[in-house]
């Protein structure tokens, strides 16, 4: 059963179409989407602090300030806690959609109070993506390479390389490329929020839910 999502948010107008999404109908469907999946709500308090809630089985109510109740939650192995909670993982890319040097845009700051997590991907890191698996790709890379191209050759319906259709030998390309350069990769990105938190955190947070036994937990 999953135990977190992650969602990229970018702004942009398809092949074949005149017009594109706004950046705030971006931001809204993404806030929408984090604050609904999981069993974890935030409420805002009268002081202004952020508290989460989770509805128990028995069905009492139990809050604790959002920062330390998630940390909990992904520490605990209390199927009651566990149960329906869902991490969620926000991505967006390009300066100028969602902030200008260091004034983050309403949106941005939408995301960043919806979302457990925020990252932006970087324009070096887009760049170094591109060239590495597009642009000029090591031969054992050239499936990549391949799948893009054929995404788009003005023919309906034969597109292998987006978020929710990858080609299989592409699949299995990327999956080889993001492992062996993890490390670089880590520094593709900047975290928007938790303020002050690291990508290595996030890594930390993923891997000890994902070890969890989550059988019976998300019913």
């Amino acid at each position: 059963m999953p135990f977190a999502i992650a969602e990229c948010k970018r702004v942009g107008i398809e092949e074949g179409s005149k017009k594109g999404p706004t950046t705030i109908e971006k931001a809204k469907q993404g806030a929408y989407v984090a604050r609904s999946v999981s069993s974890l709500q935030k409420i805002r308090l009268a002081t202004g602090g952020i508290e989460g809630v989770i509805h128990k089985a028995d069905g009492s109510l139990v809050h604790k300030p959002y920062d330390e109740f998630l940390q909990e939650i992904i520490a605990s192995d209390d199927p009651d806690l566990l149960r329906q909670f869902i991490l969620t993982v926000g991505v967006v890319s390009n300066h100028g959609n969602w902030f200008t040097s260091q004034n983050h845009n309403k949106e941005l700051k939408v995301l960043a109070r919806a979302y457990d997590w925020l990252l932006f991907l970087t324009d070096q890191g887009l760049s170094d993506f591109v060239s590495d698996l597009i642009v000029k790709p090591e031969p054992e890379r050239d499936a990549v390479r391949q799948a893009f191209l054929s995404s788009y050759t003005g023919k309906r319906g034969v597109n292998q390389f987006t978020k929710v259709r990858v080609n299989l030998d592409a699949d299995a390309v990327l999956q080889s490329y993001f492992h062996s350069n993890a490390d670089r990769i880590g520094g593709w990105f900047n975290v928007i929020a938790p303020s002050g938190r690291s990508l290595d955190a996030l890594r930390d947070e993923l891997h000890s839910l994902a070890a969890k036994k989550w059988d019976g937990i998300h019913q």
